[in-house]
């Protein structure tokens, strides 16, 4: 399993702006964002019980993963399964495509057909929501500006108008959101190997400070 180096800042508009003219010299627009240039990301994250991926994530633990499902700019033709991972300061993300009706079936709690998917990460989810009693937990919606870079596979991405809604309306594009308490720019970048200097000036990352802020948390402060 690949794991990816991944830093974050939070950053101001105005920051948002100038990085955005900068990267724009010397990387690319994902080719999925190129028609607006950004694209709407909504997705729903599980938890147990406990809370624990959300306990995990404001205590620092070192090896953590949290589920969730994901679609693109209101896109219920193209859905994802996703594992978000954390080891010793890196992260991976084993994905798996779901069908619209398969994830009705996840929503309503009809999941025995999971375990004899032959697909790993749809086992896994059973699993868990089956020993763990994970359930779906909040809706993360954002909007994104995603650069690519080639040399040491680079993506910098910008995320702002953060928002949480409640999980039964994860499916519907219009359903209701709310925005989370602080007005919050993010910018990730992340990497395989090595981060080219030339990405580091662009995004001007010596005089930024790192920050372990996560949309996931943030979004649960109204659930």
């Amino acid at each position: 399993m690949d794991y990816r180096h991944e830093i974050k800042h939070i950053i101001s508009p105005g920051d948002a702006a100038a990085i955005r003219t900068n990267l724009s010299t010397v990387a690319k627009i994902d080719p999925h964002a190129k028609e607006k240039g950004c694209y709407c990301i909504r997705s729903l994250y599980f938890d147990d019980p406990m809370d624990t991926a959300l306990h995990e994530k404001l205590d620092g633990v070192n090896e953590r993963r949290k589920f969730r499902i994901r679609y693109y700019n209101d896109d219920l033709t193209y859905i994802m399964l996703e594992c978000k991972m954390k080891r010793d300061g890196v992260g991976c993300k084993p994905q798996e495509k779901l069908t619209l009706e398969e994830v009705k079936k996840i929503l309503r709690g009809d999941i025995a057909w999971m375990v004899t998917s032959n697909r790993p990460l749809l086992v896994a989810l059973y699993v868990d929501m089956k020993v763990r009693k994970l359930q779906p937990k909040t809706v993360v919606q954002y909007k994104r500006v995603p650069f690519v870079y080639g040399p040491g596979n680079v993506r910098v991405t910008i995320d702002w108008d953060i928002r949480t809604g409640q999980p039964g309306d994860f499916l519907d594009p219009n359903g209701l959101t709310l925005p989370i308490e602080e007005d919050v720019t993010l910018l990730e970048v992340k990497w395989d190997e090595y981060l080219p200097s030339v990405i580091r000036r662009a995004a001007a990352l010596k005089s930024r400070t790192p920050t372990s802020f996560s949309k996931y948390a943030a979004c649960r402060v109204y659930c």
